[in-house]
């Protein structure tokens, strides 16, 4: 047997070595493949891939969102250019003309009173603002707050008027709230006082007339005392009179009057015309804290906040969406209800929601969509509140 032993000891260094030469090979394999594999793409975001086709195949300037899922944390998006003039990028996060969004803050502040015993939800708006809602068909003895809230009123919509058909006429001109009511008067009423539904910005304008009336201030100071500095939205704030300009970082809105007409900058404008409707400046990720903040009780006691989410049919807005006081509940894909508003204004779209379990999206477009990408803004924000 011992003859064997030197042919098994070289057989065994033959081994070695190629151990060795195999072991070198991988962790030199392993050295250059290290870099690749740290620097790796990652997967795609789906919320990313939604506003990027919102810019590159739906032709808007820019879109921009906030996103809290389920983990509990934001994640912030931009796509396109903030603006078309520099080609300066979108600001993360930038402030926007919230618009409608306005509304479920003016509804909050309405509803804060009803707890307060200041207003009666029910009771008629003649109460607050004797013989101010005359008109034909128009009575402000039989339209009540609540209705006013759903709109559910009849009141015909001041934004109809010819007044204030061609917004380049009037994007720096100052509104009294009793001249866009007095334009509202002029038209007939849509449909007795709680006999249907019609969404318009006539029911906000007088339900800012009522805060203002019952608290003896101005409509902006209330909804910042009650509302905005009491959850903190440090980027959020109702313009005063005569100012015209975003005060932060923003993305420049832009206006479209006729399909192929060019971008017009709507950047700057006299919300006036608006006001308690729609003329509140935000970000993403402030109404995103506004909508949590509401939905976990903090700004409403649970008896108001039941009334609020108490929802009429509102299909108009879209499949399955219902409406509160201020409010709207959208059915997702994925289950369940998310709760929001959304707002335009003549130089910027958003849609956004909050779900129970605390998940949170708001996006914003830089320009009013046509109906196509109204739809798949609509679609992003079930994306993002589903992925």
């Amino acid at each position: 047997m011992n003859e064997h032993a030197p042919q098994h000891r070289a057989h065994r260094v033959r081994l070695a070595r190629h151990a060795t030469t195999a072991t070198a090979a991988a962790a030199l394999a392993l050295t250059v493949l290290a870099p690749y594999q740290a620097t790796a793409v990652p997967r795609p975001d789906v919320v990313q891939q939604r506003l990027d086709a919102l810019v590159d195949q739906d032709g808007m300037p820019a879109a921009l969102a906030t996103v809290k899922g389920r983990d509990g944390r934001s994640r912030t998006y931009t796509a396109g250019v903030g603006d078309l003039a520099t080609g300066a990028r979108v600001p993360v996060d930038g402030q926007i003309r919230a618009g409608s969004n306005t509304k479920a803050f003016t509804a909050v502040v309405v509803l804060q009173l009803v707890a307060e015993g200041k207003v009666g939800l029910d009771a008629a708006v003649d109460t607050y603002l004797p013989g101010l809602l005359r008109g034909e068909g128009i009575d402000g003895r039989t339209i009540t707050v609540r209705q006013l809230l759903q709109h559910t009123s009849g009141l015909p919509d001041y934004m109809n008027a010819p007044a204030l058909a061609d917004f380049t006429t009037i994007q720096y001109r100052y509104f009294e709230p009793r001249e866009l009511l007095d334009e509202a008067l002029a038209q007939k009423a849509l449909f007795p006082a709680g006999t249907g539904w019609d969404y318009n910005n006539t029911n906000y304008l007088v339900a800012g007339l009522i805060i203002q009336k019952v608290t003896g201030r101005p409509f902006g100071e209330e909804v910042t005392r009650r509302v905005i500095d009491r959850i903190g939205l440090r980027h959020t704030y109702v313009p005063l009179p005569g100012d015209t300009t975003i005060h932060e970082a923003h993305p420049h809105g832009y206006l479209r009057t006729a399909p192929d007409a060019p971008l017009i900058d709507y950047t700057e404008m006299d919300t006036s015309m608006a006001w308690a409707a729609g003329a509140l400046v935000s970000t993403n990720t402030d109404l995103n804290t506004f909508y949590t903040a509401l939905l976990k009780g903090r700004l409403l006691p649970a008896t108001q906040l039941a009334q609020m989410l108490t929802t009429v049919p509102a299909e108009v807005l879209g499949p399955g969406v219902r409406y509160g006081l201020g409010i709207q509940s959208r059915p997702l894909t994925c289950g369940g209800l998310a709760w929001g508003h959304g707002g335009t204004s003549p130089g910027h779209r958003t849609r956004g929601a909050v779900t129970q379990d605390g998940r949170a999206a708001n996006i914003t477009l830089t320009t009013v969509p046509d109906e196509p990408t109204a739809t798949h803004l609509t679609d992003a924000l079930d994306t993002a509140l589903c992925r």
